[in-house]
């Protein structure tokens, strides 16, 4: 086994918190008000928000441009509405790309009229500006993340099943039962983040719970051993 990935840990009483009533939201880099030099973005990973939406909430239609918008649902319905025509609902597993190249506008709502809804966006750095906006989305179970890392977003051109980004990043996710141990190796040049969506496990030494991240900030093996059931996602970035 190679040495083991440096990680700079930042626990859940530390990453920004906002309440608007209407939703709750967890920005773990510098985004919309939040500004802090220290935590910019991590590789090509720019934004990191883990959002809550109360029944029946929508986030109103907005632009962006020239990002990667990846959507990681956690629990409950997403739905989303966008400029180019699309729409739909995705359930915990589902993942969403909407590449916002040359521009486009998207929203973010709770399908559900009863139940709290909680999804994780991340925006990636594309290799180009201009792109043409498109989305890419799938839908996966429970059991294709238990005890494993199930890639859920490979880099452009890329032989896999995985939802397609237009740079090189790939992200993982993973529920591991009590007592489970998985490993990932961080190659040489890059980096990442991870967060423990919830439970709890030991990371590298370090022991993490529901919520706490960390910076990978070099190569190395990443060796995540559960301590309860735990909710996982990586981000592999260049670094």
């Amino acid at each position: 086994m190679t040495a083991p990935a440096p990680l700079t840990i930042r626990r859940d009483k530390d990453i920004y918190e906002t309440d608007g009533g209407w939703f709750h939201a967890r920005w773990h880099f510098s985004f919309d008000q939040y500004h802090d030099p220290a935590n910019m973005r991590i590789g090509l990973l720019r934004v990191f928000n883990h959002d809550t939406l109360r029944p029946g909430q929508i986030w109103p239609m907005h632009p962006h441009r020239d990002i990667e918008g990846i959507t990681y649902v956690v629990a409950g319905e997403f739905e989303h509405r966008d400029s180019l025509g699309n729409g739909g609902v995705l359930l915990p597993g589902g993942v969403q790309r909407m590449t916002l190249g040359r521009g486009a506008e998207h929203s973010e709502g709770n399908h559900s009229q009863t139940e709290d809804m909680q999804f994780i966006q991340m925006w990636i750095m594309p290799d180009r500006p201009g792109l043409e906006p498109e989305i890419e989305q799938k839908q996966w179970s429970q059991a294709d993340r238990e005890d494993r890392w199930l890639q859920i977003l490979q880099p452009e051109a890329s032989d896999g099943d995985a939802v397609m980004v237009h740079n090189d990043v790939s992200m993982y996710v993973s529920r591991l039962s009590a007592g489970t141990q998985i490993e990932h190796e961080i190659g040489d040049g890059r980096g990442g983040y991870f967060y423990v969506i919830d439970g709890a496990v030991d990371v590298n030494g370090e022991t993490m719970s529901k919520g706490d991240a960390a910076k990978i900030t070099g190569s190395g093996s990443l060796v995540v051993m559960a301590n309860a059931i735990s909710e996982l996602i990586l981000v592999d970035t260049p670094f």
